[in-house]
């Protein structure tokens, strides 16, 4: 089993339970936290951001929102804005340069937003979120109220990703076993994929080719889809022994990615290798959530887990050129 290797740090936020973390595509070091009181089922949510230095990492910011919150995305046209999604359905704006918050809410998914993801392709700032009431929002944050809802999955959706090479195009994965995938200037679904025979937590698009997929499971699988093909997965990894909450491709490394789960533990695969497991860190005694990989970095990862603490560190895998 590994530990965390390179510059590493912790913290701890007293009494929040996280849920996500994404770097800051603008500033190296810099990450925002989605987290909530009483493990996401009462109580209220906080967004953190934190920001790594020589002295470790320190709190800069937290705003606080009257329920918990589940995910946050930061904004691709200003550095200061981020979004997070809510257990009361909505999403909020936020501006890191402001003390108080939020700047807007938009109040429209009947129940939990569980996903909230801001568009990197250029020329388009749109945002999508996914929901416990089974569907998807297009955003445009300048516009009060939503673009379009996206309906179609019979389950909960507990990830909305875009894709970061297609214009438009999102991905959605949900506890009805199915990855969708979906094209804002089209109605209805363009692509099912019967993915898992378990509700699916967890998608993201690989960074290097346009149409691979990965999607992680309650069947503690990750597996892999070519869009051109989807009826069998070009890769499936073993080895999680609770469900995985989060899956992220390496911006990197065409082959790489990472996952966390409830079994605590972080895992590197290479899935191009015989034994794609490249390594395991436990260094959490709770469920492991949050999970992003550095632009900016080479290597560096946050994750945050249900036992208060956010640690940044370089996994002696991604350590050296893979």
């Amino acid at each position: 089993m590994g530990t965390a290797g390179g510059a590493a740090g912790a913290l701890r936020l007293p009494g929040l339970h996280g849920y996500a973390v994404e770097f800051s595509p603008y500033w190296p070091g810099r990450v925002a936290c989605a987290a909530s009181q009483y493990y996401g089922i009462a109580g209220c949510g906080t967004l953190a951001v934190l920001e790594q230095n020589e002295a470790g990492i320190v709190l800069l910011r937290s705003f606080d929102w009257n329920d918990g919150l589940f995910d946050v995305t930061w904004s691709e046209n200003n550095e200061h804005v981020l979004i997070t999604s809510s257990g009361d359905g909505s999403l909020q704006i936020w501006d890191t340069a402001k003390t108080k918050g939020p700047l807007q809410v938009y109040k429209e998914h009947a129940q939990e937003a569980y996903s909230v993801d801001w568009s990197q392709t250029r020329g388009e700032q749109l945002v999508v979120s996914g929901s416990w009431d089974q569907t998807a929002k297009l955003w445009d944050p300048a516009v009060g109220k939503s673009l379009c809802t996206f309906k179609g999955h019979e389950g909960v959706i507990y990830s909305t990703i875009w894709s970061p090479h297609i214009p438009g195009c999102f991905a959605s994965a949900s506890g009805d076993q199915t990855l969708r995938v979906w094209d804002v200037k089209a109605p209805g679904v363009k692509l099912v994929i019967p993915a898992h025979q378990a509700e699916i937590l967890s998608c993201d698009w690989c960074k290097y080719d346009e149409n691979l997929l990965v999607t992680g499971a309650v069947d503690c699988s990750l597996k892999g889809w070519d869009l051109r093909n989807v009826r069998q997965p070009v890769f499936v990894l073993l080895g999680h022994t609770y469900a995985i909450r989060r899956v992220k491709f390496s911006p990197f490394h065409a082959t790489l990615l990472a996952s966390c789960s409830y079994d605590f533990t972080v895992r590197f695969w290479d899935f191009s290798k015989p034994n794609p497991l490249l390594e395991t860190v436990e260094h959490h005694t709770e469920f492991t959530c949050g999970l992003d990989l550095s632009l900016h970095n080479r290597g560096q990862v946050v994750d945050c887990a249900w036992d208060e603490l956010v640690k940044i560190y370089t996994p002696s895998c991604l350590a050296v050129p893979v």
